[in-house]
């Protein structure tokens, strides 16, 4: 029964919105799934948040160097990322990925990805969203605390009112 306790905890700390109806399938109980889920989500969250700071700071330190130990093909590929990365004040450039991720912050901005995390977007995407476009924000790791928590309140009250669709 702890196997299937800790199994449920890192599958939540990753996938948060499938891993409900998972433990109860699994033949965890009610309480035992939820608090589960609920110690997975925020401690995934938690982890993901404070490691992907550091993972920033560090891809930003080592592009230059990882630039130059690139295979000639991968190099050619980044060459515009590399030759940017050495000039002093960077020029922008956009492409479709950063087009992408300006219309989803322009469009739906903080709360967009406070919202969506534990719904949509997995728990590590969600927290590093979260650490690298707001992590000056006042409240974020409780907005973030609050949302999964809201979101198991949302899925345990679906799970309980129709439990024929996931059994």
């Amino acid at each position: 029964m702890v196997i299937k306790f800790l199994h449920v905890i890192l599958l939540a700390s990753v996938k948060y919105f499938f891993t409900l109806p998972y433990a109860l399938l699994i033949g965890l109980e009610y309480k035992q799934a939820i608090v589960a889920v609920l110690i997975g989500g925020i401690g995934g969250f938690l982890f993901f948040y404070y490691l992907s700071k550091p993972i920033i700071r560090g891809l930003d330190f080592m592009w230059p160097y990882l630039c130059r130990m690139m295979l000639p093909v991968y190099r050619a590929r980044y060459k515009s990322y590399c030759e940017r990365r050495k000039s002093r004040k960077p020029s922008k450039i956009f492409s479709r990925k950063s087009r992408l991720i300006g219309k989803i912050r322009s469009t739906y901005g903080f709360w967009g990805i406070v919202f969506a995390t534990p719904f949509i977007l997995t728990i590590p995407v969600g927290a590093f969203l979260a650490s690298k476009y707001y992590s000056r924000r006042k409240h974020i790791v409780l907005y973030m605390i609050m949302s999964i928590v809201g979101w198991e309140i949302v899925l345990s009250g679906i799970v309980h009112l129709f439990p024929k669709i996931f059994f």
